[in-house]
């Protein structure tokens, strides 16, 4: 294996849940990866993508100011990447062959003496007629992708996909009708296919001239036409724009590395989540606690390590690197993690958990799953426990009561974040938002005093009776509350909110919108406490 590897791994369509097993796995043992633009950067961040942490992230996208990069350029900079021994991820959108369209590159790094590889992925081309609803397998199916090159002739039956921009729809009509199709054979246009933005419209080949007028030019559409869209039941096919939260625009008062999990659970029913931090992290006002607690733990000091947050990871390993040291000092000493989140941070730094909670994602599941002190099977019954300066008891209230000594350090302190950009803070205020999320009161009293209240047609929901008292002395109402503290909890319960809220609206004879397009009743000046 003296040769450098470069894999060519297919990232499917755009939704990160669509990355194959192989997929996963190759990103995991990238030494580098290169991206065909910075939109499939979101596809690293999926919990089951754990990234080394020396490797490196670089786009080809083109930009304003530099226009994509050409097959030389790329294939130069996959052999620069490609030393003996490493191994390259060339990450392309959709299929690497049939969407990526990279054989050229895999071609050129063969004969510079590479191994290349390719792993399959989903094509955009069969994902977003699926994703609209449409059965491909009931008939003959014929895949398009508009280019500058002369058009064949399609087939004059079964289902065609065309992949084209919006000003092209014209084109597709002329060969279509030229091909031998009707002009008033329907059609289906998707936007933004196998996304949280997709929307789907039904029109006739007719009719696509027009419709284009009113379209952006440059944006990309599938386009199907045929049996598929006439003949198959799209009303109970229509699984993806008919998900709970579908196109709710969610404001998670959290950041990225804070609210992975919930963000994934809010994609999973067609929401788009935003993050927007509320607090910043800063180092304690007095190290001299952490730096005995990290002493401790090069000593030996400690039967268990147990991590809270990604916070309280980094800020334990930036203090250890301060020192000269790395993971190695957690050599015999067993570790914690309140959840995939932290978990995932762990892995990175080369440590494997030794548990986290299978239920409750919190201090009170990590309480609760934790093992107690046996004073046979445990030489030491201590625990470190690197925290933030705002951190509640309960975990260390557990942790006692299962007989182990904790050593609570503050690692690390929260502060108000700055301001969120003005559209985000312009955005919360007029009611472009269909829900938040609140996951604790700091987050409620901090959102509001960075960015202000929410607008009273945006869906409250909050993750307890803690958070809630908070929501409403900030005079919000809560709408929605989770029945158990936990992010996940909560989504689901936004969820279901949002099914009986449709139910209700279909049943009252009324249009389905969602709660930013509108106009809800005036909520009450002094707003009452949500029931249990």
């Amino acid at each position: 294996m003296g040769h450098g590897r470069v894999q060519f791994v297919g990232a499917g369509p755009g939704d990160p849940n669509l990355l194959t097993l192989a997929a996963v796995a190759a990103l995991d043992e990238a030494s580098a990866i290169l991206l065909d633009g910075d939109d499939l950067r979101g596809v690293l961040d999926h919990p089951l993508v754990r990234l080394n942490g020396s490797v490196t992230v670089t786009s080809f996208g083109a930009t304003e100011k530099a226009p994509e990069a050409p097959v030389e350029a790329r294939v130069h900079a996959i052999r620069e990447a490609a030393a003996p021994g490493a191994c390259v991820v060339r990450l392309v959108a959709g299929d690497p062959f049939l969407d990526g369209r990279v054989s050229r590159e895999a071609a050129a790094c063969a004969r510079a003496g590479l191994d290349i590889e390719v792993v399959p992925g989903v094509s955009s081309m069969t994902a977003v007629p699926e994703y609209a609803g449409v059965d491909l397998g009931s008939d003959q199916v014929q895949l398009i992708r508009m280019s500058g090159s002369p058009l064949e002739p399609w087939a004059n039956h079964g289902t065609l996909v065309v992949e084209c921009t919006a000003a092209q729809l014209g084109t597709v009509q002329e060969h279509a009708l030229a091909s031998g199709r009707q002009n008033t054979e329907e059609v289906l246009i998707t936007f933004a296919g196998g996304s949280t933005a997709q929307n789907s419209r039904q029109a006739t080949l007719k009719e696509l001239p027009r419709l284009a007028r009113s379209l952006d030019p440059t944006a990309g559409v599938h386009l199907m036409i045929g049996s598929g869209v006439t003949g198959s039941p799209r009303a109970e096919l229509d699984w993806f724009e008919s998900k709970p939260l579908f196109g709710w625009r969610v404001l998670v008062p959290r950041t990225k590395d804070q609210a992975g999990e919930m963000v994934n659970r809010l994609t999973m029913y067609g929401a788009h989540a935003e993050e927007v931090p509320t607090i910043q992290v800063e180092p304690p006002r007095t190290p001299q606690q952490m730096d005995k607690a990290i002493r401790g733990l090069v000593e030996g000091c400690y039967e268990w390590v147990a991590f809270t947050s990604t916070n309280a990871v980094r800020a334990v390993r930036e203090r250890l690197e301060e020192y000269g040291l790395d993971a190695r000092a957690f050599s015999g000493i067993r570790v914690a993690a309140v959840g995939q989140s932290t978990s995932k941070a762990l892995l990175a730094w080369g440590i494997k958990p030794d548990l986290v909670p299978q239920h409750e994602h919190s201090a009170a599941g990590l309480a609760a799953e934790f093992p107690a002190w046996d004073d046979v099977l445990d030489p030491i019954n201590r625990v470190l426990l690197p925290r933030a300066d705002i951190a509640t008891e309960v975990l260390v209230e557990g942790l006692t009561e299962l007989g182990w000594e904790v050593d609570d350090v503050t690692a690390y302190r929260t502060v108000r974040a700055s301001p969120p950009p003005a559209e985000i803070r312009e955005a919360i205020k007029t009611g472009k938002f269909d829900a938040a999320v609140f996951t604790s009161s700091s987050t409620v009293r901090n959102l509001v005093g960075i960015a202000g209240k929410p607008h009273n047609h945006t869906v409250i929901a909050a993750i307890g009776p803690q958070t809630a008292k908070s929501c409403i002395d900030h005079g919000l109402r809560v709408d929605v509350q989770a029945e158990q503290p936990s992010a996940l909890e909560l989504v689901d319960a936004l969820a279901q909110f949002a099914l009986q809220r449709r139910a209700e609206l279909v049943a009252e004879g009324r249009a389905v919108t969602k709660p930013s397009e509108t106009r809800r009743r005036r909520r009450p000046s002094t707003p009452s406490a949500p029931t249990a």
